[in-house]
């Protein structure tokens, strides 16, 4: 157990943290929730956090324009139907699903889902029905989902008649997602990358969640390779467009579905690009509480901005006459507003919100009914920023320390590594590790025929000569000094004819793009060196 006692000055009197959650919860009703409550940050940003926000599972949030195979990812990584899905070429899947664990298999229907305190949705409520009549949670008794929930959403079409039918805010529900969850998967087709306009839109909903981004080309089999550049550079110029950091967003290739790859070519490409994705996805538990101490570093920042602008926007109001013409006139003036709140309280510029958004809103308050600047809320926020925060930082390093959270497992995490489907199993350096013979020896009448041609003495090649033969590889001397190093197994600075030919094998690996051990394995230990040790 962890406790954090109150501070030396003995100026808070601090409860007791059992858990890093805990405390999170803690600072936020306590410091947070009085300034946003106060400066009607509920109103304008972002709904009231609940004991939910903080206690639940991490969760993965799925979007893409229809027919990208969201659907069917989901059933990749569960390896088995959850109830509730449809999959088809057309757009199927019309509302947001939340896959979640439950030891019962079954639905449960939006307007159910928002009054249980125990899940993290009671604050979706504020979409209305025409937005819970299309939401629902699938539950079933997976492994995989005892360490995370996924989330669908409605396969994005192009055209306008779509957004008016919707009947709720779709990129103000994905924005809600994407403040919540913990990483934010974009699906893409290989066949259809145009990016539309309303997909435009909800990544741009993501506005500065751009570190949970993650980016899949689905169905990267059905192009060959020369195509498969092309459209990944397509992808990438046009992402570039919609999501403005200087960091590359990461982009993983591949098929993801139990189906025969049409084109496999790329195989050992989709195999590695898929473990990747598994690594990341695996990693969330891990990260969980430092992602939800992140994201209430960023609220609270946002919180004291909002509070800023709104007290400022109070000040400026006149007692008794002109209060409409002032109120336009702040609103029209409202991003020379933000440039003076800037300097005047050294505040970075990625800090205030959508200056559009925030003058559409305003238009609907009475300015005079805006609270004054009370100093005391911001100091407490401060406060917590620059001291309390960096104590639960060191909580958190303490509690994995003690008990490390389980990874992602089950489903299509399960026995991607063990076994001869792991990655790199019988190819590459471990080629041959199973077999009865040593596999270097399948080639080496090959290379003997070289071996002999380099004037042995005493059965052995020195330095200078083997040196002239592997630099014919083209390889970089770095490399070529590590396959000396290997292949001299009895570290003479010369090679007999087996460890020539081990030499040759270690750069045929190389060539054929695989990476060189530290360490010879075993298996590719020369039989004479091997009788030699014995």
């Amino acid at each position: 157990m962890f406790s954090w006692v109150k501070d030396s000055r003995g100026s808070d009197t601090e409860t007791m943290y059992q858990t890093v959650t805990d405390g999170l919860h803690s600072l936020y009703t306590r410091k947070l929730q009085p300034l946003e409550e106060t400066y009607l940050f509920h109103d304008f940003h972002s709904p009231a956090l609940e004991p939910a926000d903080f206690q639940s599972k991490p969760m993965v949030l799925l979007v893409g324009q229809y027919s990208t195979g969201k659907t069917t990812f989901i059933r990749y990584l569960l390896e088995q139907d959850f109830p509730g899905m449809r999959i088809g070429p057309e757009p199927t899947t019309d509302g947001f699903i939340a896959v979640m664990y439950g030891e019962n298999e079954g639905v449960v229907p939006g307007n159910a889902l928002v009054v249980d305190p125990k899940k993290p949705f009671r604050k979706l409520n504020a979409f209305g029905n025409s937005f819970l009549n299309r939401f629902i949670c699938s539950q079933m008794p997976n492994q995989v989902l005892q360490s995370i929930s996924i989330i669908d959403t409605p396969g994005i079409l192009s055209g306008e008649k779509q957004r008016i039918s919707r009947g709720y805010d779709f990129a103000e529900v994905l924005r809600w997602f994407g403040e919540r969850v913990d990483r934010i998967i974009l699906l893409f087709d290989a066949h259809k990358l145009d990016i539309s306009d309303e997909f435009s839109e909800a990544i741009k909903a993501f506005r500065g969640q751009d570190d949970k981004i993650r980016v899949v080309l689905n169905k990267a089999d059905q192009v060959d390779t020369q195509q498969l550049m092309r459209v990944y550079g397509a992808l990438m110029w046009s992402l570039g467009k919609v999501i403005n950091t200087p960091e590359v967003v990461r982009v993983f290739l591949g098929s993801f579905w139990a189906k025969p790859l049409q084109n496999t070519e790329n195989r050992r490409l989709f195999e590695a690009e898929s473990q990747d994705l598994f690594r990341d996805i695996q990693s969330l538990p891990r990260n969980a509480a430092l992602r939800k101490l992140n994201d209430l570093i960023k609220r609270a920042r946002l919180a004291k901005v909002h509070a800023y602008i709104i007290s400022y926007l109070k000040k400026e109001m006149p007692t008794l006459f002109g209060r409409e013409k002032k109120k336009e006139e702040l609103i029209m003036r409202l991003p020379e507003i933000y440039s003076f709140l800037q300097r005047e309280h050294h505040i970075s510029p990625g800090d205030f919100p959508n200056v559009t958004k925030m003058q559409e809103m305003l238009q609907h308050y009475d300015f005079n009914k805006f609270p004054s600047l009370k100093m005391k809320l911001i100091e407490s926020v401060d406060k917590m920023l620059a001291s309390k925060i960096a104590v639960l930082m060191a909580m958190i390093r303490e509690e994995e320390s003690k008990q490390p959270p389980a990874m992602v497992s089950g489903g299509a995490f399960e026995g991607s590594q063990d076994g001869p489907f792991g990655r790199g199993y019988g190819e590459g350096i471990s080629a041959g590790a199973d077999a009865e013979d040593w596999i270097v020896s399948r080639d080496k009448h090959r290379y003997d025929e070289i071996f002999y041609t380099l004037m042995p003495v005493n059965g052995k090649i020195t330095g200078v000569n083997a040196k002239k033969e592997m630099m014919n590889s083209r390889l970089p001397n770095t490399v070529l000094g590590k396959i000396w190093k290997l292949a001299d197994c009895d570290h003479d600075g010369m090679l007999d004819d087996e460890e020539f030919a081990l030499a040759q094998h270690l750069i045929k690996v190389k060539l054929e793009g695989y990476e060189l051990p530290n360490e010879l394995p075993d298996h590719l230990v020369p039989p004479t060196s091997h009788l030699s040790m014995h």
